[in-house]
């Protein structure tokens, strides 16, 4: 009999016992879920993209943009006005090849002045193996030679910026192959407080001689990088926060009328006479085009980089 008590208590005590009120709960499942909460708390928005970047990336802190990547290929400057020029310009030169009995006249004099300030090594040379080393070229007696430009990584500009507590602002060339070109942009990059330069790899234009003198300087201060896939670079900024605006004469938006460049931006920039590749174009967040009153069917890679880096400074200010 005892052991029959137990067990009905044991059944009784695993009963609920009456329950008086809900506890609040259906009154809690009515008040909502309170105010929106802002756009860089809310999962998927681009505001919340760049916020995550950010937090990434001062988790992570980097160094500055890394020179050592790929490398150009050396080159050699040839004439006498063209070494002249090269050595007034800051141009990187390793040796000044000087031709033996050369006829010393006043621009020869300038630029053995310039390379020895610079420290550059003078090698004194016979005409034949100059001729030699330049492939029968008119060097006039004075061959400079130019050491391989040394890339950053793609992946350090942005990190870079970030790192400053700054949005990036970086320009990728698609198909721009003018060495000129590539000079003005990394001098219109500098002016306007950007973070770098990135070009593809094959079938476009390097940091050459020609690409240091347009420069005016600035690219001893603005790194360039050099990407194997430019399409895949930019999949991969977008997925850092960046918004990754083409420029096209065709783009569904004007400049005037973006409203990203404040933030953390790619500018990609095609060719003049092509513009943007298919891939790149389809990869890019929004295409914009620069309004031209005056009728001109399009701006060469320089100038359009300027124009659109000029706005991006102007609403940063």
């Amino acid at each position: 009999m005892a052991g029959n008590s137990q067990r009905r208590n044991r059944r009784t005590s695993n009963k609920k016992g009456m329950q008086v009120g809900s506890g609040g709960q259906r009154r809690r499942g009515l008040e909502g879920k309170g105010p929106t909460p802002p756009a860089s708390a809310r999962k998927g928005h681009v505001k919340n993209r760049i916020a995550n970047a950010k937090a990434k990336q001062a988790a992570h802190r980097r160094p500055a943009p890394r020179r050592g990547g790929a490398k150009g290929t050396s080159e050699l400057v040839v004439g006498r006005n063209p070494v002249f020029e090269a050595l007034r310009d800051g141009v990187p030169a390793t040796t000044l090849y000087v031709q033996q009995f050369i006829e010393n006249d006043e621009r020869v004099r300038e630029a053995l002045q310039l390379a020895a300030d610079r420290g550059i090594n003078l090698m004194e040379a016979p005409r034949p193996e100059l001729d030699r080393m330049t492939n029968g070229l008119n060097h006039q007696g004075l061959v400079l030679q130019v050491p391989p430009y040394e890339y950053a990584y793609p992946e350090d500009l942005a990190a870079a910026a970030f790192d400053d507590g700054e949005d990036p602002l970086i320009v990728a060339l698609d198909g721009v192959t003018d060495p000129r070109n590539l000079g003005a942009v990394v001098r219109s990059v500098a002016a306007f407080g950007g973070h770098g330069v990135v070009v593809p790899e094959r079938r476009a234009a390097g940091m050459t001689a020609g690409a240091w003198k347009t420069s005016a300087g600035t690219a001893a201060r603005t790194p360039v990088a050099r990407a194997t896939n430019l399409t895949r670079t930019l999949e991969s900024y977008q997925k850092a926060g960046m918004t990754v605006v083409g420029l096209a004469a065709d783009g569904e938006m004007e400049l005037q009328d973006l409203e990203v460049l404040d933030g953390p931006v790619v500018i990609v920039v095609g060719s003049e006479g092509k513009g943007l590749s298919r891939l790149v174009g389809e990869t890019c967040d929004v295409r914009v085009r620069i309004p031209m009153p005056g009728g001109a069917e399009s701006l060469n890679a320089g100038v359009a980089a300027g124009v659109v880096l000029w706005e991006a400074a102007r609403r940063r200010a």
